[in-house]
């Protein structure tokens, strides 16, 4: 489909301008993609954890698990300890539960897309410039939330202390979460955005 834009009306696709917008535009998908989880899941996180853990924490376990990355618990009493993986999703009761996993892969197609219409991206080199960057603003947003969605507690009884701590594993959810699906997903959004024009 030919565009009907005059040379002066199209935006130059530069690197400054798609940078700063395409990780605004991943800040926006990361927050876009949280929300419908929390919408999904979150009664459901209050039936299985109820007042120990907080609902927006549980639901930032199960966002971290749409994009592959294990939720691990560890515990220790005394000198014992352990360390299992949860697996949310499968073990999930809700019916929109299994819907997780392809949400952040649209949210950031649509992203990536979305971009290479806004700057007008023509070719295959604009596209990834557009769609690239998005992982700046999605990085950095899982990253950060993968600190902060851990939950820990502990206690003491009859002198033997009791720890335990739950959440994202850090690397993964920063490498696999923050970067490789932004840059696969946003940057296929963008190009196949061109590809359609």
């Amino acid at each position: 489909m030919a565009s009907n834009l005059s040379a002066s009306d199209r935006v130059p696709v530069t690197r400054r301008s798609s940078l700063a917008a395409s990780a605004g535009a991943g800040v926006l998908a990361a927050v876009v993609g949280y929300l419908v989880t929390y919408l999904l899941v979150s009664g459901e996180v209050r039936d299985a954890f109820g007042d120990d853990v907080a609902t927006w924490k549980g639901v930032a376990w199960y966002f971290y698990e749409a994009h592959l990355v294990d939720i691990q618990a560890s515990s220790q009493v005394g000198s014992l300890g352990g360390t299992r993986t949860l697996d949310l999703i499968a073990q999930s009761d809700s019916a929109g539960a299994g819907l997780l996993y392809v949400l952040p892969p649209l949210v950031l197609v649509a992203a990536g897309g979305l971009l290479a219409v806004r700057w007008n991206a023509t070719d295959l080199g604009e596209a990834v410039i557009v769609g690239a960057p998005v992982a700046v603003g999605y990085g950095a947003v899982v990253g950060l939330g993968a600190l902060v969605a851990e939950a820990s507690a502990s206690g003491s009884a009859f002198g033997i202390e009791a720890t335990t701590s739950t959440g994202p594993e850090l690397l993964p959810a920063i490498v696999l979460g923050g970067v490789l699906y932004p840059l696969v997903f946003a940057t296929a959004g963008a190009v196949l955005a061109v590809a359609t024009r």
